[in-house]
């Protein structure tokens, strides 16, 4: 499908671009490996570190939301990709953080990707268990969830207030609003047309390698 045929059917098939997606991608991973090495390596708290790792995790969830908005984005193999990242990485998570609960984030994206397939599918079993069950066991829970499928919807639509709902949430969630600087990045970067390499493999590769890394810390020179 090409941009004309998916703006006759109401589809927004490019709000960020892809190079966009990669840098805040990238930006995305400093801050939350910056937060990660402060909780693990710091005693949980270093400031403005720890402030701005709170952003990660909504730009994480709104280029997600961005991808899956894409015209023939695949749902099911994301789900599957994603839940096969997760599985690698939860034990590493685990040992780093030393809390089986919640799960990584990767495993939140699943829920959340299965909860935008159930919209999509029109599923009504589905929408309960990755909607109402499922966000208990993830990091960010059902604020996190809420964020990729509102953002999933804004940006087939053009609704772009709608992730300001979950992002409330996950702010309340947090316990601050730093998550908030999430949009005027998401701004800055959809006005720029950002030609960032795109490397298959490169997020998951460093999500699980930075969790080996920190669960490594841990075993050595303990918490």
């Amino acid at each position: 499908m090409d941009q004309q045929d998916a703006a006759k059917q109401g589809v927004v098939p490019y709000t960020l671009s892809s190079g966009g997606r990669e840098l805040l991608k990238w930006v995305a991973l400093v801050l939350m490996t910056g937060d990660h090495v402060a909780k693990v390596v710091f005693g949980g708290y270093v400031p403005v570190v720890s402030e701005l790792g709170r952003v990660a995790f909504p730009l994480f969830a709104l280029v997600m939301a961005c991808n899956l908005a894409q015209p023939g984005a695949d749902l099911g193999r994301s789900i599957r990709r994603l839940l096969l990242w997760g599985a690698i990485a939860q034990p590493l998570h685990l040992l780093a953080f030393g809390q089986p609960l919640p799960l990584n984030i990767l495993l939140t994206f699943v829920v959340a990707a299965l909860a935008v397939l159930a919209l999509a599918q029109g599923r009504a079993w589905l929408i309960l268990l990755a909607g109402g069950v499922l966000p208990m066991l993830v990091d960010y829970q059902w604020a996190g969830v809420a964020l990729v499928v509102l953002g999933w919807i804004a940006f087939r639509n053009r609704l772009w207030w709608l992730p300001l709902v979950a992002l409330a949430a996950l702010c309340w969630t947090n316990g601050n609003g730093w998550a908030l600087l999430a949009v005027p990045l998401l701004w800055a970067v959809a006005r720029v047309p950002w030609r960032v390499p795109r490397w298959r493999w490169s997020f998951y590769l460093y999500y699980v390698g930075h969790l080996a890394v920190l669960a490594g810390y841990v075993m050595v020179v303990g918490r």
